[in-house]
């Protein structure tokens, strides 16, 4: 999955907001709202999305480069090949987990961290959503990197 599949998801979502009412929840409208980068080499501008810019070429040069020009927390929703190579690069400050009470042995499409490296996770925060539903941010660095 690439991260412009992945901006094409959240795109159409403005689609679905007259069939699914809860589809803009404030969640996905503050997200919306948000200044939004986009690393693709097929997209073009405009995009349909508020805010939103192209950046073009390596996705964690990119990363890098925004986070050394700005105090603004980044928060990634690309592909699952990108976050393990930001994360890799030492790049990612939080990593947020959300844990959904389900085992998809059968239909679960790809393992979350197949290949990526091993990593140590620092516990910041937990929240118990709805009884069920949990939301971990850890803080990870590279497994041996000591403190």
């Amino acid at each position: 999955m690439s991260a412009t599949y992945t901006f094409d998801v959240f795109s159409s979502l403005d689609g679905y907001a007259s069939i699914i009412p809860d589809v803009l929840d404030p969640w996905v409208s503050a997200m919306r709202q948000s200044l939004t980068t986009v690393v693709s080499t097929t997209l073009h501008e405009p995009l349909d999305w508020p805010d939103a810019t192209i950046a073009r070429g390596d996705a964690v040069d990119v990363v890098a480069a925004m986070k050394e020009e700005s105090d603004i927390p980044i928060r990634s929703h690309g592909s699952l090949s990108l976050n393990r190579a930001l994360m890799a690069a030492g790049l990612v400050d939080r990593l947020q987990i959300t844990i959904f009470p389900v085992i998809t042995g059968q239909t679960g499409a790809q393992p979350i961290f197949a290949g990526a490296a091993d990593f140590d996770l620092e516990l910041l925060e937990s929240t118990l959503l709805d009884g069920d539903i949990q939301e971990l941010v850890y803080r990870p660095r590279l497994h041996g990197q000591g403190d």
